[in-house]
Parts: structure tokens; C-alpha cells; sequence
């Protein structure tokens, strides 16, 4: 695991590295094979049971949860790679709980609008409970984004999972504005989210992505939250 982490780190290939008793032909082999494999058992179960720790001492922040995007470009092609105005890339969906631990991750293509993928990556939050039964924690009460999630639908299909929306409205927006100055005030601490972002970011095998295969992405981007939490413990 450490040849793994330090990889995301580096972005260094195998054959290349000054740690060559770490990272061996047969330990990219294996990682791999997990990542094909699918990483519910390689990195995002432990992170799971880790964020119901943290839960647990009551170090995740439910009252305000954080959303935005990001975009890496793409140097190949491959699954989830789509052009912008940018030029082609993958997008990342991070929601953070208040003190930026990410909660759920979605990566997807940089095509769609942000706005259309919020609901699917908070669908990817699920926080167990240690020591009860029933089901994990998955609905924030509130959600803070920016102004492109300003959209009547999605705060209704939200108000109706129990989460509050909170975004400044558009300049064009037509509609009565549902947003005062009071639940605005939650907006000032946007900056966690993009703190957030940044720490995936130090890992700078995730910045433009050169791996073909979207399962070997995913991995590393999974590697790299799991680490995150691990800071948080």
C-alpha cells in the first residue's frame, strides 16, 4: 500500500521509481488487478469503516455539507472522458462533510453540468453506523454549492430527500429567489470544499490523468481519499 500511495504522490511509473524495493513489477500487477477487480475491497471499504469512526467521535459535520466539481484533463482517451471548452477530460464530484472530509465521489465525463450530478454522488455517501443496525448515514441536512446549482427541480427533489440547498442564485435568474441573506451567510465557508479539492489535488497522479482504463483512475483517485481520512483520525 505504501508503493500505492506514493504513486498517487508522484505520478510515477514502476519502472521509474527511486523506491525499488517498494515498487515492484509484481505490486503494480497486483494493484492492478484490484482496481479491474472493482475497489469496494481494495480502498473504499476501509475508508467506509473509517468515516463511521469519525462519525462516531462526532468529527463529521452533518449540519453543513459541502459540493463542487472539478476538471483533469485527459492526455488519452478512454470511459468517462468527455470534450469541453477546456478540451477533452474527466470531471470529479467531491461532497465533504464540514470539515472537509469527502463523503462522496463520483468521476465521471467533463461533459455534463455539474448541476445534473449532485444527486448521484450524494447517492454515493453512505456512512455506517458502529455498534446499530439499519442503514448507513447518507442525507446531509444541508448542501452548499455555488451559484450553478441554482435550479428549482433539484432544490425540490433535494427537499424531498430532507436536504436543504444552499447557492446564490443566477444573475438571469427569472423565478421568485428563494435564497435569503441569513442562509447565505453558509455560503462564506465554501472555502472547506475547495480546501477539499486541493488536498486530492496534492496527489498529483490525479491532476491530468494519463491512465486509459477509467477502474486504474478511479483507484488511485479512492487511494488518495482514503488517505485523506486517515489524516483525519
Amino acid at each position: 500500500m505504501s508503493f500505492v500511495g506514493y504513486a498517487a504522490r508522484t505520478r510515477i511509473q514502476w519502472p521509474r521509481t527511486s523506491k525499488p524495493t517498494e515498487c515492484t513489477p509484481r505490486a503494480f500487477i497486483s494493484f492492478a488487478s484490484a482496481a479491474g477487480a472493482g475497489l469496494r475491497s481494495a480502498a473504499w471499504i476501509p475508508r467506509r469503516a473509517f468515516l463511521g469512526r469519525l462519525d462516531q467521535q462526532g468529527r463529521l459535520d452533518w449540519e453543513e455539507t459541502f459540493a463542487d466539481g472539478s476538471f483533469a484533463p485527459a492526455k488519452k482517451g478512454g470511459d468517462a472522458v468527455g470534450k469541453t471548452k477546456r478540451g477533452k477530460g474527466t470531471k470529479w464530484m467531491v461532497v465533504a462533510s464540514g470539515r472537509g472530509v469527502p463523503l462522496g465521489v463520483q468521476l465521471t465525463s467533463a461533459t455534463p453540468h455539474e448541476a445534473t450530478l449532485i444527486e448521484s454522488t450524494l447517492d454515493r455517501v453512505a456512512v455506517p453506523r458502529p455498534g446499530k443496525r439499519g442503514r448507513p448515514r447518507k442525507n446531509p441536512k444541508r448542501l452548499i454549492h455555488d451559484r450553478a446549482a441554482d435550479s428549482d427541480p433539484l432544490h425540490k427533489r433535494l427537499k424531498r430527500r430532507g436536504i436543504e440547498l444552499i447557492c446564490p442564485h443566477k444573475a438571469n435568474r427569472v423565478q421568485r429567489r428563494t435564497q435569503d441573506g441569513r442562509k447565505l451567510r453558509r455560503y462564506k465557508r465554501r472555502w472547506k470544499i475547495e480546501r477539499s479539492i486541493a488536498w486530492v489535488g496534492n496527489f498529483r497522479r490525479l491532476v491530468v490523468r494519463y491512465e486509459r482504463r477509467l477502474t486504474m483512475y478511479q483507484a488511485f483517485f479512492h487511494v488518495a481519499c482514503l488517505l485523506i481520512t486517515l489524516r483525519q483520525l
